[in-house]
């Protein structure tokens, strides 16, 4: 098994994955402390420490979560992708149908991912102005990034997923999480990944995203 041996190569092949997920190995819960440990190291926003992360590994409550994941994916919701936007995501021939097939490998197969991890911040957001928006998504942002960081660092792997979104209150009902206090930030599948050999990823140029003195 290689993995990263520098902070650069960690950050630099930290990947979102979805097929390479592992579906036959349990994650055992003591790699997922030390990964929650390392991720509540993170910054958080006056020192609040408003995170919370809602682990689900037993079969019956995976089968439920996942049902919920199915049915919030085909409610859809957010806003579509502006011209600019697909401009940048198909710059790269073949990576948006690399996305899009991980995508569906991750729908039919969530029921078989061996553990989720929800990502949670007390204080919800809702027509909260950017100020309050920004205070309390970056609490949990850092945070989130550190755990998926400390995964890629076990032979973990996991994708940031918005799932949740369209059914969150239904999903805090399930995992007996109190809706109106805390906002269910992120929805994570978990699992050893298949191979460890990950590469960075294809990128616009620097260019098109560094501004200096001003944009």
């Amino acid at each position: 098994m290689t993995l990263p041996s520098t902070p650069d190569e960690l950050l630099s092949t930290t990947r979102a994955v979805r097929k390479r997920l592992d579906l036959t190995r349990p994650v055992p819960r003591a790699l997922i402390e030390e990964c929650v440990d390392l991720a509540t190291q993170a910054p958080t926003g006056r020192n609040r420490q408003r995170w919370h992360f809602l682990v689900v590994t037993e079969p019956e409550l995976r089968r439920t979560v996942a049902d919920v994941y199915r049915r919030a994916v085909t409610t859809g919701g957010g806003q579509g992708p502006t011209e600019r936007d697909l401009r940048r995501m198909y710059v790269h021939p073949g990576s948006m149908e690399r996305v899009s097939d991980g995508f569906r490998h991750l729908y039919e197969n969530i029921d078989r991912v061996p553990a989720f991890v929800i990502p949670a911040v007390e204080g919800r957001t809702d027509g909260a102005s950017v100020l309050d928006q920004s205070m309390t998504w970056g609490s949990i942002l850092p945070a989130v990034w550190s755990f998926m960081l400390a995964a890629r660092a076990r032979g973990l792997g996991t994708v940031w997923t918005t799932a949740q979104g369209p059914l969150e209150r239904e999903l805090a009902g399930v995992l007996g999480a109190p809706y109106d206090e805390v906002m269910l930030a992120a929805f994570l599948p978990l699992a050893f990944t298949v191979g460890t050999d990950f590469r960075p990823a294809h990128r616009i140029p620097r260019e098109e995203v560094l501004h200096w003195e001003g944009w």
